[in-house]
Order: C-alpha cells, then structure tokens, then sequence
C-alpha cells in the first residue's frame, strides 16, 4: 500500500478531482497554502495498493499544468530588505508536487 501526497494548484484542483473520481480512485483534498507565494493550494490525500500508482501518477500529470504568472512580491515585514524585489516577476506556477510514502498498516471503519 502506498500513500500519495499531491500538492497541486487550486486552479487544478477541481479537474484533477473529477479525474480521480472517474477512474474511481478516493482521496481525501485538504486546503492548504504555498510557503514561496503564499497563495491557495490543495494536498490531496491518495491511498492506493502499489499496483496503482503509475496510473495516479498519470490522472496527477494529465490533470495539473505548469504556467507562467505575474506575481508582485510580498512584502517582507521585518525581512531583511536585501533581498525584497519590489517589482512583478514572471514566476512558473501549477503542476504538482508529489510525494510517495510506503503505508505500514491500513485500516478503514
């Protein structure tokens, strides 16, 4: 049993979950926000037996896409002011990051 943890785009989020549901794989989708743009994301929670993680790791990369946006920096609040760009940067966002844990033990009640 593996547990696959995908940390996707909101704006991908909707389209990868009506992915997995077609091919009738659950997961379980947490909000949760970016560390570098501090902007909306959503970590979904997939528990599969190990056969099936090449096919979500398919649904994953047909359903997320990487894409180039403008973002204006945060400021930096009491950061040294060194390193702040006060000017929009091209940034790439989207796609996915993916983690694969091996699962020990797996009960459902």
């Amino acid at each position: 049993m593996k547990l696959v943890i995908a940390v996707v785009q909101d704006k991908d989020s909707n389209k990868l979950a009506q992915n997995l549901v077609k091919e009738d794989i659950r997961a379980t989708k947490l909000a949760s926000t970016g560390g570098f743009l501090h902007a909306g994301n959503t970590t979904f929670l997939i528990g599969v037996e190990d056969h099936l993680v090449d096919r979500v790791m398919q649904i994953i990369q047909r359903s997320c896409k990487a894409r180039e946006q403008v973002v204006a920096p945060v400021s930096p609040m009491g950061a040294s002011m060194e390193s702040y760009i006060p000017y929009p940067v091209n940034v790439q966002v989207g796609g996915a990051t993916v983690f694969v844990l091996d699962i020990e033990r797996f009960e459902q009640f």
